[in-house]
């Protein structure tokens, strides 16, 4: 084996492994002083595997194929680190509580391990490849699910996942096996190739769907979203609701546009009821929500909807308009988990009601949060405004007009309920409002960097134009 082309094609993933090795030995061997830095030396390692993923190097392959590296891939995992890496930040005042101290390492160790799995499912040129990637990814976040499993609910929202996720992997595999037995192969360059339409490749592209909807949390597959955002930790419901879901994204996207190129007409059909339910049946849940940890899981699976738009259309043009909306979700959405995670740590309340005449109290975590609102609603001129109209103008481009103008209601709709909050912070008077603090430096350090993501990323077209290169160059 050439070891250069190895590290050339897989450069995130060996990379990752060396930060992962590290940790494990720092939470072997590091003694209680030490163990107090554990989150500066998590987040500083991540950030050295964040600098060495973006330095460039060519395309490739390994493994006979089931494994390759294109340009395109270097720039999600490199969005799904800086991700991952705001999150360890936001995560550092909880993992610093008494009854979890003892356990950051198994916390960034866990998380590493999904990250890894995404960066598998991402470079997979092969459904072996594939589905072991999506399963180092999915185990692990069970574990990180039920990690508070003797507070609140988190126990019964960890089963609930490791359930269903356990479920839609058995469809995916089924689908897989189906797959198998109607074209002999599993690489996805012979499949797209010997494809011809039959009733067995037909289910066998709905059971993967569905096993990859549930990731995604599309509906009718969503119904574990938001009991399990609600009992996980604060922290892991924000890496659940972004990183896990960005990867997914994505890897439906390459797959359907390059495995099942020769089924078009099928999976868009399938993908164009799904994408309406689930952006109007979320819309219409979130506005019941009383807590805010609900209300933006019923947020994160009308945002996939959104996200579906630029999938539909199966172009490059769709891809960059993909990869560019997770990147502005990413910023808005991890803002306003910050925010909530940092209330949570210091009063404990997570409802609607707890933040009334919350300016009175926090105008800077206010500000924060109405920003990061009105970048999911797609306000201009945030970021949110410029992604929804790209995965707008992608659907309008493959034809999907009508598709495009209940999308565009449901933005409406969407506003109201992300202008509740709202109401509820500047508006809505309160005899008890949350009492003024300060949030930890590492919360404090994620917010700035989420902020100017919400603040700049719409405006600076630099950004846009890199990844939208990346996709033409595919």
């Amino acid at each position: 084996m050439n070891y250069t082309n190895l590290f050339s094609c897989m450069q995130a993933e060996v990379t990752l492994v060396g930060v992962i090795v590290l940790l494990f030995l720092f939470d072997l061997f590091a003694g209680e002083r030490a163990r107090r830095r554990f989150s500066a030396v998590a987040c500083g390692l991540l950030l050295v595997q964040l600098l060495v993923n973006i330095l460039p190097h060519g395309e490739g392959e390994l493994f006979g194929g089931m494994f390759r590296y294109e340009p395109m891939h270097g720039i999600v995992k490199s969005i799904l680190t800086v991700g991952t890496l705001l999150v360890c930040l936001q995560a550092d005042r909880w993992l610093r509580r008494d009854d979890t101290r003892h356990k950051q390492g198994e916390f960034y160790l866990l998380t590493l391990s999904t990250l890894l799995g995404m960066f598998f499912m991402i470079g997979a040129g092969n459904f072996l490849m594939f589905f072991l990637g999506l399963e180092l990814a999915s185990v692990p976040t069970a574990c990180l699910v039920a990690f508070d499993k003797y507070r609140g609910h988190s126990a019964e929202a960890g089963a609930k996942y490791i359930l269903c996720a356990l479920f839609a992997s058995g469809l995916m595999l089924y689908g897989i096996s189906l797959l198998y037995g109607a074209v002999g192969t599993l690489y996805f360059d012979d499949v797209a190739q010997r494809l011809s339409g039959s009733p067995l490749e037909v289910m066998a592209l709905v059971f993967f769907f569905a096993g990859l909807a549930f990731k995604i949390s599309l509906v009718p597959f969503h119904l574990w979203t938001a009991d399990t955002y609600e009992g996980a930790p604060t922290a892991v419901t924000a890496y659940l609701s972004v990183i896990s879901k960005g990867a997914a994204a994505f890897v439906l996207l390459t797959v359907l546009v390059k495995v099942f190129a020769p089924m078009t007409a099928v999976w868009q059909t399938m993908l164009y009821v799904v994408t309406v339910l689930s952006i109007t049946v979320a819309n219409l849940f979130a506005i019941r929500q009383r807590n805010l940890k609900r209300f933006l899981a019923f947020s994160s699976i009308s945002q996939a909807g959104y996200i579906m738009l630029s999938v539909i259309g199966g172009s490059a043009f769709g891809m960059t308009s993909l990869v560019f909306y997770v990147l502005v979700y990413l910023a808005a959405n991890l803002t306003a988990f910050g925010v909530i995670a940092s209330v949570e740590q210091h009063s404990g309340r997570v409802g609607l009601e707890d933040y009334n005449g919350f300016y009175r109290t926090n105008p800077r975590l206010t500000l924060a949060m109405t920003l990061a609102l009105f970048s999911l609603a797609g306000i201009p001129p945030f970021a949110g405004f410029f992604s929804k109209f790209f995965v707008f103008a992608a659907a309008f481009r493959g034809g999907f007009h009508l598709l495009v103008f209940i999308a565009l209601v449901n933005t409406v709709v969407s506003l109201y309920y992300y202008l509740l909050v709202v109401k509820a912070m500047y508006i809505t008077p309160s005899d008890a409002p949350i009492a003024a603090f300060r949030s930890d430096r590492g919360t404090r350090i994620s917010l700035v960097c989420c902020l100017a993501g919400v603040l700049l990323l719409g405006v600076v077209s630099a950004v846009y134009d890199g990844i939208n290169l990346y996709a033409y160059g595919l």
